[in-house]
C-alpha cells in the first residue's frame, strides 16, 4: 500500500521505536529521508544510519537510535509541521525556535535541509519540515 506522506511515516516509525526502546529501525529510503537522517545525526539525535540497495526499487535505510548512559531517550518528541495538506513557510527572520533553542526546527531551504540555527546564520528561509526535541 503506498504511503501518502513518507516523511510523517518516517517520524511515526522513529517515535514508536523510541517508545519501545528499540536499538535500530529499518524503513524504505529516499533522498529526503536520507537528508533528514543526516540532520538528525549531525544534531546528535541518532547514532548513525546506513543505506542498502540505493538506486534500486528495494532501497532501505537503517537508523541506529541513540540513548543516554542510563537508557534515557535522546529524542523526547518529534512533530511534523509542514504537511501535504498545509505547507508552512517562514522567512529567515521568522524561522521558529523550538523550546527556546533546546530543540531543533528542520527547515527545507534552497540550500538543502538544515536546522533553524543554520538557516538564521545563512539568512535563508523555507519550508518548516519538523520540530524535534
Amino acid at each position: 500500500m503506498p504511503v501518502t506522506d513518507p516523511i510523517s511515516d518516517m517520524f511515526s516509525t522513529i517515535r514508536n521505536a523510541v517508545r519501545m526502546e528499540s536499538p535500530a529501525i529499518e524503513m524504505p529510503a529516499s533522498k529526503m529521508k536520507l537528508a533528514l537522517a543526516e540532520v538528525l545525526r549531525n544534531e546528535g539525535f541518532i547514532s548513525s544510519f546506513e543505506t542498502k540497495g540505493l538506486g534500486t526499487p528495494e532501497q532501505k535505510m537503517r537508523i541506529v537510535l541513540k540513548y543516554g548512559p542510563k537508557g534515557e531517550k535522546v529524542i523526547q518528541g518529534l512533530k511534523r509541521v509542514s504537511r501535504p495538506g498545509l505547507r508552512v513557510y517562514r522567512s529567515a527572520k521568522k524561522v521558529p525556535r523550538v523550546y527556546g533553542g533546546l530543540g531543533v526546527a528542520i527547515v527545507s531551504t534552497s540550500s538543502g535541509l538544515m536546522t533553524d540555527r543554520q538557516a538564521r546564520k545563512k539568512n535563508v528561509g523555507g519550508e518548516v519540515v519538523a520540530f524535534i526535541w
